[in-house]
């Protein structure tokens, strides 16, 4: 799903890229074209283009400087880059965070890969059972990713809760 000159996107998912520039005080154009660093993508003080991105570039390099809103941009990536294994670097850095914040958008993301690709790494598993059970990417890994590919945790987790489920409706 980029974006080239004159392509739209669907509503909500961002302006179209490639439009716009950056301005000498990093304040970018509507497009996001801009940054605060000078080098291109979204402008990380704006609110409105974050989930837009789709280059992992642009999402490391704020993992690199330390951006406060990097995990909205790894949902962005998620979403966006057609390429599971350029965007599951991107959501394990996430998932390591010390912001709890940013964990939680990390478990977001992996939710969407799990949901648009149908994969996961293991490296994301392993830093996901450090994650509380019962959160979006532990149901989405569930219900879109082969069952062979997922480790022995998540399936005890999810058929415990089936029995639960199933102990509350017996007679169903």
């Amino acid at each position: 799903m980029g974006g080239g000159d004159g392509e739209a996107r669907a509503a909500g998912a961002g302006p179209a890229e490639g439009t716009g520039t950056g301005t000498a005080d990093g304040a970018g154009t509507a497009d996001g074209a801009g940054t605060a660093d000078g080098a291109g993508g979204p402008d990380w003080r704006g609110r409105s283009n974050l989930l837009g991105v789709d280059r992992p570039d642009v999402v490391l390099a704020a993992f690199e400087r330390g951006e406060p809103r990097v995990g909205e941009a790894v949902i962005g990536l998620a979403l966006n880059h057609d390429d599971p294994a350029a965007v599951l670097p991107m959501v394990a850095r996430a998932l390591e965070s010390a912001d709890r914040e940013i964990r939680r958008q990390g478990v977001i993301a992996l939710a969407h890969v799990a949901r648009l690709h149908r994969t996961v790494d293991r490296r994301c598993l392993e830093l996901l059972r450090r994650c509380p059970r019962g959160n979006e990417a532990d149901d989405d890994l569930w219900s879109f990713v082969p069952h062979r590919e997922l480790p022995p945790w998540l399936w005890r987790h999810h058929l415990r809760e089936r029995l639960v489920d199933r102990s509350r409706r017996p007679f169903d």
